[in-house]
């Protein structure tokens, strides 16, 4: 195994154990998987890892059920910097006019990486979002969307933003999706992250 490979190797694991551990709530374990100036990304939050934690457990409390599935990866390395993109599926569980339903919405998480002192930490991770879909945990059930507002949503996580603010949270309108604008300017970023230069957030 070539060197290169061992470092990919160690990013794919803080990826999968991002997952684990943000899903099973282990959040001492999940701080070690971030470099202290980590920012995290979603439609629901932008802002430090910390501030992610102490919302991510407010809504555990409310009843709120987020969880993450994992595929393949892709990442690129370049001496102490690397861009991680992996195959991911959010699960969201939640009531829609009062049917309970689940909410997945198929995308990426592209990562910024950087070894300091010898580890490797997530800097920034700003999810892809591909596309979506809700359905009621019941077949028989009757669902009716007001199809004006989720018209409103961006197409990649229209249903997932549906789902959010009716519980509550502010959604995030200029997500990076498969393809567009946003998509392109973070993949600019990636390009500049492994050449040396500075993130822009």
């Amino acid at each position: 195994m070539d060197s290169n490979m061992m470092e990919q190797l160690k990013i794919r694991q803080l990826v999968e154990n991002w997952a684990v551990w943000r899903d099973a709530g282990d959040w001492d374990r999940f701080r070690t998987v971030w470099h202290d100036d980590g920012v995290m990304m979603a439609t629901w939050f932008q802002g430090p890892f910390e501030e992610f934690i102490k919302v991510t457990i407010e809504g555990w409390n409310k009843g709120v059920s987020i969880l993450h599935f994992l595929g393949g990866s892709s990442i690129d390395v370049n001496g102490h910097r690397a861009i991680s993109q992996t195959k991911m599926t959010i699960s969201q569980r939640g009531l829609v006019q009062d049917v309970l339903c689940d909410v997945t919405c198929t995308g990426r998480f592209y990562d910024f990486f950087e070894e300091r002192n010898g580890r490797w930490g997530l800097v920034h991770r700003q999810p892809i979002y591909e596309k979506d879909r809700i359905d009621p945990l019941d077949s028989s059930a009757q669902l009716h969307l007001d199809a004006k507002k989720l018209s409103a949503y961006p197409e990649g996580y229209r249903h997932l933003a549906y789902i959010q603010t009716d519980i509550g949270y502010t959604v995030k309108m200029d997500m990076p999706m498969l393809k567009g604008a946003e998509v392109q300017s973070l993949y600019a970023r990636g390009k500049d992250w492994l050449e040396g230069k500075p993130l822009v957030r």
